[in-house]
């Protein structure tokens, strides 16, 4: 797979979690295979409070690694008012670029809708506060989560919507809000033809590569832990659904994912 990476370019990784309990025994050495194997820079994503205090701390620790915080929908039921201040305070360090992992998972039945829709509407003003963009969550949740983003003018905040998995009539919409669309191992799935008219629609430049490590690997390694080493399978298989090279999606995700974050050199 490094043949793909001639010269100076680099996969951005737009969202993963290492601070995950699957990557405890082996993560140092992880990371420090990344650069080798063409993976430039990694954005972690805080789901809760934990892990969002674990992403701070990792900003920290590792030059490559930037970070979002904030609490994921599953986890919103356990979230209280002071822990807006504690995010607040992690979003003013200077690699922190983004407020989420956020928004509405309907896929379980808790935490109960309202409660999920309080602290998403709660942490979309947060984002708004800290002029962060925001990682957005939704999961069999599209109708909510576009009304509550257009009841705030997410539009004015802007960010993306991860792990894309709603039809090309969805993505228009989110993508006429000026977000993003996260494209991680789920594209490589023979099943996964919706997510693919999806990626032939969207414009390259508003496609952000991504894994969700330790989740959903692609294939040849679906089952599998995810890392960032398994995204030149993600880059390939959009390069084959948009006609271009492989080494185009990934200088061009590099740049959106670049301009997304705000962040002027990495």
């Amino acid at each position: 797979m490094k043949t793909i990476f001639g010269g100076r370019v680099m996969i951005f990784e737009t969202h993963a979690h290492y601070d995950d309990k699957q990557f405890d025994k082996d993560r140092e050495e992880l990371l420090a295979s990344m650069e080798e194997n063409g993976i430039g820079t990694i954005v972690n994503i805080g789901s809760n409070m934990e892990t969002s205090r674990w992403t701070a701390k990792a900003t920290e620790k590792y030059p490559f690694l930037y970070g979002a915080v904030g609490v994921h929908p599953s986890d919103s039921g356990d979230m209280k008012p002071e822990d807006l201040g504690e995010l607040k305070q992690y979003a003013e360090l200077p690699k922190i670029v983004a407020i989420g992992e956020i928004g509405l998972d309907y896929y379980w039945n808790e935490p109960e809708r309202p409660i999920q829709k309080k602290w998403f509407e709660a942490q979309m003003e947060l984002a708004r506060e800290t002029n962060l963009p925001m990682v957005i969550h939704s999961r069999d949740a599209a109708k909510d989560t576009e009304d509550m983003m257009r009841a705030v003018h997410a539009e004015e905040i802007g960010g993306v919507v991860h792990c894309f998995s709603y039809p090309k009539e969805m993505a228009r919409k989110f993508l006429d809000m000026g977000f993003y669309l996260g494209i991680g191992g789920v594209v490589t799935f023979k099943n996964s033809r919706t997510l693919k008219e999806v990626v032939s629609y969207a414009p390259l430049d508003r496609i952000l590569l991504e894994t969700d490590s330790p989740y959903l690997s692609p294939e040849p390694n679906r089952g599998k832990r995810n890392s960032s080493l398994n995204l030149p399978f993600v880059a390939e298989q959009i390069a084959s659904i948009k006609g271009v090279s492989a080494k185009e999606v990934i200088e061009v995700t590099e740049q959106n994912a670049k301009i997304m974050y705000r962040m002027k050199e990495v």
